[in-house]
């Protein structure tokens, strides 16, 4: 049996080009952010957090930099620590490292393991990459937390309920994270739904040629009846529950 359970955790708001190349730069968007709980076989399983509420409060105290949120500006009336009881959480994945995925992972309890792409990781700990994907290594400070580095596409319980997809160029290590047979939650390989299709991503990135081969992926799987859900599109994410009672099997 799965559930899986969407949360907004927040909301960016900055020029609309920013996101999607071509669009106006002088045109405000305001886009959510969303994290994931899903659960099967007695596991709670997080998929990204979410900003630290702290930060959006006051981002220079919490980051020691005015400016750590570059062009945008973070709304958040409920963090995911309001939402959902991060006591009961067994594991967390990220798709990446932008600190509107990865920001609130530290009030995630400090036992609970990890699990990203090791080029994602490693490229979070290299001076040139953390400047070039504006990672802030504040957000993924993990001290003693279990850590599972893996490599490539990975059947995260074994079973292939849950399998985490490569699916890298927006960051180093960028993963989505494929449920049963019939969800992804895309990550920002495609921050709008469109983006599958008209290739028309964020005017920054690690590796656009790789964003590109990484949704052409995606939009195959789409295209082949596997629901892809988007990093930031107001009219494709709305909180609430995605896929109730579904067992694997059922999904196929």
């Amino acid at each position: 049996m799965m559930k899986i359970e969407l949360f907004d955790v927040g909301s960016l708001n900055c020029p609309r080009g920013l996101l999607r190349q071509g669009d106006d730069l002088d045109r405000e968007a305001r886009l959510p952010i969303p994290a994931y709980v899903i659960e099967t076989a007695g596991r709670r399983i997080l998929v990204d957090t979410g900003p630290h509420p702290a930060a959006v409060a006051d981002v220079a105290r919490h980051y020691g930099r005015p400016d750590a949120f570059g062009p945008f500006r973070l709304e958040q009336p409920q963090s995911i620590a309001e939402q959902v009881d991060l006591s009961t959480i067994t594991q967390v994945v990220l798709t990446h490292l932008h600190f509107d995925h990865a920001g609130a992972l530290a009030l995630v309890p400090a036992d609970v393991p990890l699990v990203i792409q090791r080029r994602e990781w490693e490229a979070g700990h290299d001076p040139d990459a953390i400047a070039r994907n504006a990672f802030l290594p504040r957000d993924y400070a993990i001290g003693d937390r279990p850590l599972t580095l893996v490599d490539g596409d990975h059947d995260l319980l074994g079973d292939g309920a849950i399998r985490l997809l490569l699916t890298p160029g927006h960051t180093p290590g960028h993963q989505s994270v494929r449920v049963g047979e019939r969800l992804i939650i895309g990550g920002d390989v495609a921050p709008f739904a469109s983006a599958l299709d008209d290739a028309r991503f964020p005017i920054f990135g690690d590796d656009l040629a790789a964003q590109a081969a990484s949704a052409q992926r995606l939009r195959a799987l789409r295209d082949a009846g596997v629901a892809v859900l988007p990093g930031h599109d107001p009219g494709a994410l709305s909180a609430g529950i995605i896929v109730a009672d579904a067992t694997p099997a059922a999904l196929g």
